[in-house]
């Protein structure tokens, strides 16, 4: 715990002038982002006595080791800069409205040549039109089956839309008039956009043009006795008014606004947000909040502005928003709001009429939220300190692991071994730091040695981040005397090495790409010095956690004495009876079955087996599907295709003569003789093994490849070597 005095600026450092201020941590961390009129007064605030503070800005600001600050012109810079500091930070003490699932939108995708109507969800993309959000998928497939009889958009995906050009007939919405089948040429992309224009502008709220105009068409048909193209007309106004009874008018003036509502108590904020458009409810979503700083409804407000609007420009943003309390100061967020709007924006408190009821709506909603919340959520907060609190107990360490890293190995008898690094903070899953390692460093299976390379890498990264931002201590030492790991790469070298550390997506399912830096500069650049964000390996666990028994944990200890790492304790837990084991000691720590620590560790270990042997699968499917085409330097995707299409099989394509290659599109005689080299290099084909059904597909007539079928065939058959697989 630091004391605040140690990092308070001296008097008259600070300048009396609006900007942005950031709090971090011991390790450089950004763990709070603030913006002031005046920074001097601001910032004095928090460096008054401690007894005086509100509890959880008290624990702020002795989590913090210093304080830095930028001036800006205004405070609507000021605001701006607040809002993308603390999307690229996430600090852990700002407040940040976090949804409580995934909303989904109807969306419209303007920017293809055949706009598609789909459901979407997840961050926006540019070009296309957005509605909602809505509380249930189905609910926007029923709003689209009603509204295609009238606007015949396309809804197909990509592939189904090119496999209907290519065979020239359209899907069953074409046959049954509920797509005007823009795949065979019976519209125009120019006659197709403009449907998608009139949905759009169906969905906007703009009905009554439509309305009118087919009940004038119907009428028309009628007095011409086209009965049945009345018929038709008159069931297209029914599917359009059943559509929009879906969406009740609750603003008799067809005003488009967004009412913000907010629940609160003394720990947490609930925000209910409903978008009305055209007098109707178009869309509502709902987030919940821990209140980390002594906030006022106002500030909840303004956060709650910038998570809606801070990437939303033109139409995105209402020329009203009702909020039952302003922020303060008012006018740097209404101008803010103005400017990303493109013309005025009208913040304010409803006072009375059909907008105060409505807002009376949102608050119950608002209110129902939170204490829902509060009761799913009220055993999870105590059910997690319990946890952590057995684990320190059972462990003797000296406070509860905040941040736990588990580490577990997976291969399939001796191939592909990689390894998972997972982590666990206040209890749950940081999935945005996983992270994924190849094992290289030897051949063969041996997950002590695995278990070795892996914790040396991780920490010697660690070591590395903290010399380059200069943590060490006086008397530590230096990074050059640390020793080398089993693979004989120095520390220095860890930050260049191919080992094949990678990074997870946040959903942790997606491999992604390898490090590439070659050296401490080149990675020193990509890392970006003391930006604030989570790097690789830059933070500390308080307690590192192995997959295994007594072997595993003593190689893990093993490697953190080798680095001189002390301060870091080391536990395993074995799966066989679910044992704890600590380096040295000869019997296991027993938890009790009903034990909340054990579960939590039990969760964690699960979640490390899970990504590690998920990547383990992801590198073993790719190895089945290689070929000596992949060798082949130039040849891309496309040329490969062109070839394997041509010869109907890699077989086929290995006998060729270079002559006989090179009559392939777009394969040239020089291209020809290094595929012909290639496979010429190549080891022989084993044969191939259809693994769903084990047949051995050798024979010429049968012959299937991956790159043409999409059938799992391997040299060899993983699904009944699934026991030995870990």
């Amino acid at each position: 715990m630091a004391d605040p005095s140690s990092y308070r600026p001296k008097p008259g450092q600070i300048p009396d002038s609006p900007g942005v201020y950031r709090f971090r941590d011991e390790h450089r961390r950004v763990i709070y982002v603030g913006k002031a009129k005046s920074l001097r007064q601001r910032l004095a605030n928090y460096f008054q006595d401690l007894a005086g503070l509100h509890p959880r800005t008290r624990t702020m600001v002795t989590t913090a080791a210093s304080v830095e600050w930028t001036v800006v012109s205004t405070e609507v810079e000021a605001l701006q800069l607040e809002y993308s500091w603390i999307k690229e930070y996430d600090p852990r003490f700002n407040v940040k409205y976090r949804d409580d699932k995934s909303y989904p939108y109807l969306a419209v995708t303007m920017n293809e040549e055949f706009p598609r109507v789909q459901v979407m969800r997840g961050h926006k993309k540019k070009g296309v039109r957005y509605f909602g959000p809505y509380a249930h998928a189905w609910a926007i497939r029923d709003t689209v089956d009603l509204l295609l009889r009238v606007f015949p958009v396309r809804t197909c995906s990509a592939g189904v839309f090119k496999n209907a050009s290519r065979t020239g007939r359209p899907c069953l919405l074409g046959y049954i008039g509920k797509c005007s089948a823009p795949c065979v040429g019976r519209v125009s992309a120019e006659d197709h956009r403009e449907l998608a224009d009139e949905f759009c502008d169906f969905m906007t709220g703009r009905t009554g043009t439509y309305l009118r105009r087919l009940e004038k068409q119907m009428m028309e048909a009628a007095d011409e006795m086209e009965y049945e193209r009345a018929a038709r007309l008159r069931d297209d106004i029914e599917a359009l008014k059943k559509a929009m009874e879906k969406n009740a008018v609750v603003l008799a003036d067809a005003t488009d606004a967004d009412l913000i509502a907010v629940a609160e108590d003394e720990l947490e904020a609930a925000v209910q947000i409903f978008h009305v458009r055209g007098g109707r409810v178009r869309g509502q979503r709902g987030w919940v909040t821990d209140k980390v700083e002594e906030i006022t409804t106002g500030a909840l407000v303004e956060h709650a502005l910038q998570q809606l609007y801070g990437e939303e420009t033109g139409d995105a943003v209402p020329k009203e928003v009702l909020v039952p309390a302003l922020p303060d100061p008012l006018e740097p967020v209404q101008e803010w709001l103005s400017g990303r709007r493109g013309s005025n924006v009208s913040l304010r408190i409803p006072q009375r009429g059909d907008k105060r009821a409505l807002m009376e709506t949102v608050e119950r909603n608002a209110q129902q939220a939170l204490v829902l919340h509060k009761t799913k959520r009220a055993s999870d907060l105590t059910t997690r300190s319990r946890a952590l609190e057995e684990i320190a107990d059972a462990l003797d360490l000296d406070s509860a692991p905040l941040r736990i890293e588990c580490y577990d190995v997976s291969h399939l008898q001796g191939d592909d071994v990689v390894a998972s690094m997972v982590v666990f903070e206040d209890g749950l899953a940081r999935k945005s730091e996983y992270r994924r390692f190849q094992i290289k460093g030897f051949e063969g299976q041996d997950d002590v040695r695995s278990m070795h390379e892996v914790i040396t890498r991780r920490f010697k990264r660690y070591l590395a981040e903290k010399e380059r931002t200069g943590e060490w201590s006086d008397g530590e030492s230096t990074l050059a005397d640390t020793p080398s790991d089993s693979t004989g790469d120095t520390p220095s070298d860890s930050f260049g090495d191919t080992l094949g550390d990678t990074a997870s997506t946040p959903s942790g399912d997606t491999p992604a790409d390898a490090l590439t830096a070659t050296s401490p500069d080149a990675l020193t650049s990509s890392l970006k010095d003391d930006d604030g964000r989570p790097k690789r390996f830059a933070y500390p666990p308080q307690l590192v956690v192995v997959d295994g028994g007594q072997p595993q944990v003593a190689a893990a200890q093993r490697a953190l004495d080798e680095l001189g790492i002390d301060d870091i304790a080391v536990c395993g837990l074995a799966k066989r009876l679910e044992e704890v084991w600590l380096p040295g000691d000869d019997d296991p720590v027993v938890l009790p079955r009903s034990s909340e620590g054990l579960y939590l560790l039990q969760r964690v270990r699960d979640e490390a087996h899970r990504f590690a042997i998920t990547y383990q699968r992801t590198k073993r499917a790719k190895r089945f599907r290689a070929s000596p085409l992949d060798d082949v330097p130039g040849l891309g995707e496309t040329r490969k295709q062109a070839l394997i299409k041509h010869f109907g099989s890699v077989k086929k394509l290995r006998a060729a003569t270079i002559d006989q290659i090179c009559e392939v599109p777009g394969i040239g005689r020089k291209t020809a003789e290094t595929i012909a080299a290639a496979f010429a290099q190549a080891a022989p084909a084993a044969p191939a093994v259809n693994t769903a059904t084990g047949e051995i597909m050798d024979d010429e007539g049968s012959e299937t490849t991956a790159e043409t079928s999409g059938e799992p065939v391997s040299a060899g058959a993983p699904d009944e070597r699934r026991g030995q697989e870990r």
